[in-house]
């Protein structure tokens, strides 16, 4: 009989063995992985909502870009007017608005005077993009239009408060009189203006110029905004500037475009993301400590499936695949719920804080930040999570059984060794290639790797330490001390976990008191008490006579001022070059410029020497040297600077250093005289009253000043000072709040090294109290070594955050470091408190076991 034999049907397709009998074991639930849980969940959630919140920033500035930049492109000029030409090819290509910016000082009737950051438009067209919410609302046109014989405007709600006025009063300007027609709710354009030392006070363009504010050689910015029709692509926008470009070749336009509307705030955003998200590593990273405690313990509760599977002949190799696969399954739900976590904090920002956020924020899902946050999840729990496991493939059955009472000591095999290192290597490039500066992301992952190295040292000494001390004749010392360094201690994990928290809070605190204390006490003792801004050249000698004699015993430095901005680096256009992010600074946007006979005082050559009056005749300029190491730059190589519409090339002549703390004049460059020279300009002067700060003669002289030179802005240092302060200060708050994510993540170690030594703890007690010992002894034996281990570490922390502390605010702020303990000794003190109740508290419950039911299975 002939035929075919056919394969029986298999079936459908089961799931592979590994992945089955993993899933069977977690029918039992997740009892015990709390901790882990809670560390990836944690890491995760913080990584995934800085990242979703950088996101949602980035788009809701892209949205925006055309509002913020007041249209779709923006062409801005220093100290100068667009010319009829220049203006005609700007309108050519769209509808066409423009807005001068200046400061100014606003003067009350009553005297009080008040610096304004002062915004000039055109009624008839601004806003071009964008909507101005006023109070009381109304036409723009009506508010600032002239009434009898006075203009309006409309203030920030901050200068009413500040000149002690209302709607409806009247302040000069230069001596001109506007009337206050009502208050600015919000500015659609504002966040293109950067940020300022006065409050906004907004009039016409005619007011402008009738107040003589605008003179050659005065500060001031013309930004000339154009709007396209609705829907014209990103590529019409290129056409149009190559057109303007070509129209205006020598204008010395600053260009934005609505796809970047504001670089600096993108560049900054990117460098926040960056620093948040390595806090919110950190708090993964610690939290993987987590993990392998928890991982260890549930090694340790497997102990008899593991010895089973074994028996039976499962290969070692099987038996940890099958860990292995739910440790990471768990570690997945972890990552899920941090996820969600992270996905949601944008959308809960902005249904909380909409109206107060200083950005527009457009909530969105990122998917592919939430899957870098996962990667980081699940690679971190891969990493803490493989050694444990690893150390089950070769510990033989019986040393599983009587693992109790004589514990077996086995490496992992070289395999688990190495995936061990992939998978280190494999965060240290995710962190590296995704970071905004590689540079601060591979500090960080030394920084990180010589921590856990130091943390483990450490431990590993304090157990040396124990072993070899003599042993104490009182019992409970005596139990403390061979605690520290028994099979199995808790001092590893404790030390490691608590230590990153203690060192993290130190430094921070020791940040926080040193930048403080520069911005509130150093800096006004080192800087002058005014600045005055504006004061017209031709003045510039009836003013000082001024100053004097307002403050006979004064110090009074004046120098000639102008804006420029740097076009070129030896004939290399500024937009081509790709400077360090240090001095990128110098190279986006307009510079403060002067020129000098001598060296500025404050400043001290280091290369090259100072110009003769005959070799000043030539363009020659003195360039910062830090900086010019940074740019590349050497003696006799040529900076091109735009001025007043003219690019001007000179030569630089010799390297000067820069103090730049003491807030005093100081300049990028310098010029010699023969490069400006009959250029208009203005003047720039400070005074130092002896004494520092001396808020009534601050405020006599403000107010003089403005009644005899209205055309002058004053600048009080304090003013200055508080608003960085205040900005200082909102950034400090950010950085607690990320960092308390991975302080919380050191707490949630600290007691999962607790709970994973329950039932060593559990085996001694039962032992003890058998033997007669009781709870109280037990306890003040468990105080005395938790104490030890929480001292131990507080002082690890103190030296290490010292350290830390040291290097970010001395080299990398370059401010003056003073050692203030105060905060870091309440860390510190919180510490040993911290690891004393919390070890207490695992332990609490164990002693009150009755110690028959574990006899039995000893």
């Amino acid at each position: 009989m002939h035929g075919t034999i056919t394969r029986p049907d298999p079936g459908p397709r089961r799931l592979p063995l590994i992945l089955r009998l993993a899933l069977r074991e977690l029918r039992a639930g997740l009892t015990g992985f709390a901790v882990f849980l809670a560390c990836i969940a944690l890491g995760v959630a913080a990584i995934a909502g800085v990242a979703s919140i950088s996101r949602s920033l980035s788009d809701g500035l892209g949205r925006e870009g055309r509002r913020i930049l007041g249209g779709d492109l923006a062409y801005n000029l220093i100290n100068r007017e667009a010319t009829d030409a220049e203006r005609q090819a700007l309108a050519r290509e769209g509808r066409l608005d423009s807005v001068a910016s200046l400061r100014a000082m606003a003067v009350a009737e009553s005297g009080d005077a008040a610096l304004v950051e002062l915004k000039a438009v055109d009624p008839a067209t601004y806003p071009a993009a964008g909507d101005l919410a006023t109070d009381p609302p109304g036409r723009l046109a009506d508010r600032l239009a002239e009434r009898d014989g006075v203009p309006g405007a409309l203030a920030d709600p901050a200068l009413l408060t500040r000149l002690d006025v209302k709607v409806g009063d009247r302040i000069a300007l230069a001596g001109h009189k506007v009337a206050i027609r009502g208050t600015i709710v919000s500015e659609p354009d504002k966040i293109a203006g950067g940020i300022g030392f006065g409050p906004r006070l907004m009039i016409s363009e005619p007011t402008l110029r009738a107040t003589g504010l605008v003179q050659p050689g005065s500060l001031n910015r013309w930004s000339y905004r154009i709007l396209l029709p609705p829907g014209t692509p990103d590529a019409d926008l290129d056409a149009a500037q190559a057109r303007i470009r070509a129209a205006t070749p020598e204008a010395g336009w600053e260009v934005r475009s609505r796809s970047n509307a504001d670089p600096r705030f993108a560049k900054s955003i990117e460098r926040f993301t960056q620093f948040l998200t390595l806090v919110g590593l950190t708090a993964l990273i610690v939290g993987g400590v987590g993990v392998g405690n928890a991982v260890h313990a549930f090694v340790e509760r497997k102990r008899a499936s593991i010895a089973t599977l074994k028996s039976v002949g499962a290969p070692g190799s099987q038996v940890v695949a099958l860990y292995l696969t739910q440790v990471m399954l768990i570690a997945g739900i972890g990552t899920l719920i941090g996820l969600a976590i992270g996905a949601s904090l944008p959308f809960l920002l902005d249904a909380l804080f909409s109206a107060d956020l200083p950005l527009p924020l457009n909530p969105t899902l990122a998917p592919g930040e939430l899957a870098l946050a996962a990667a980081y999840g699940l690679l971190t729990a891969f990493a803490f999570a493989i050694t444990p496991l690893g150390r089950a493939h070769d510990v033989p059955v019986s040393g599983l059984f009587r693992d109790t009472v004589d514990p077996a000591r086995v490496r992992p095999r070289w395999r688990y060794r190495i995936w061990l290192g992939l998978s280190l290597a494999a965060l240290v490039g995710l962190s590296v290639v995704t970071a905004f500066d590689r540079r601060v992301a591979l500090i960080f992952i030394a920084a990180a790797a010589i921590a856990f190295g130091l943390l483990h040292g450490v431990a590993l000494g304090l157990m040396a330490l124990a072993r070899r001390l003599p042993h104490p004749s009182w019992p409970a010392p005596r139990m403390a001390l061979a605690n520290l360094h028994r099979p199995g201690a808790l001092t590893p994990a404790i030390v490691l976990s608590l230590g990153l928290g203690v060192t993290l809070l130190v430094t921070l605190s020791l940040i926080d008191a040193n930048v403080r204390r520069t911005i509130s006490a150093t800096l006004p003792a080192r800087a002058p008490n005014l600045f005055f801004l504006d004061i017209p050249s031709r003045d510039a000698a009836q003013f000082r006579e001024f100053l004097a004699r307002a403050a006979p015993n004064g110090k009074i430095e004046d120098v000639p001022m102008m804006r420029g901005r740097i076009v070129a680096l030896n004939g290399v256009p500024a937009s081509k070059i790709r400077p360090p992010e240090d001095a990128a600074w110098v190279l986006d946007g307009d510079r403060g410029i002067t020129y000098a006979d001598t060296v500025p005082e404050g400043s001290s050559l280091t290369e090259g020497a100072w110009w003769s009056a005959e070799q000043g005749a030539k363009p020659l300029v003195s360039f910062e040297a830090d900086l010019a190491r940074q740019l590349g730059l050497k003696l006799g190589d040529t900076v091109t600077v735009n001025v007043l519409g003219r690019d001007l090339t000179a030569t630089i002549f010799n390297l000067r250093r820069v103090e730049w703390r003491n807030l005093g004049i100081n300049f990028v460059m310098v010029f010699s005289p023969g490069t400006f020279r009959g250029a208009p300009h203005s003047d720039l002067a400070t005074l130092t009253l002896p004494g520092g700060t001396d808020a009534a003669a601050e405020n006599h002289i403000l107010r003089d000043v403005a009644k005899t030179f209205p055309s002058v802005s004053a600048v009080r240092v304090k003013d200055a000072l508080d608003a960085i302060g205040d900005l200082v200060g909102r950034l400090v708050l950010a950085i607690r709040g990320a960092s308390a994510v991975a302080v919380l993540a050191s707490l949630f170690v600290l007691a999962g090294a607790i709970a994973a030594g329950h039932r060593a703890r559990l085996y001694d007690a039962v032992v003890l109290k058998v033997l007669g010992a009781r709870r109280s002894r037990l306890l003040a034996a468990y105080a005395l070594e938790y104490a030890a281990l929480g001292l131990a570490t507080a002082l690890f922390g103190l030296m290490a955050g010292t350290l830390a502390g040291w290097v970010i605010v001395a080299k990398v702020m370059h401010l003056d470091f003073r050692l203030d303990l105060s905060g870091a000794l309440v860390a510190a003190t919180a510490a040993v408190a911290l690891a004393i109740l919390l070890g207490l508290a695992g332990t609490w419950r164990i002693l009150g076991q009755k110690p028959a039911p574990y006899l039995r299975q000893i």
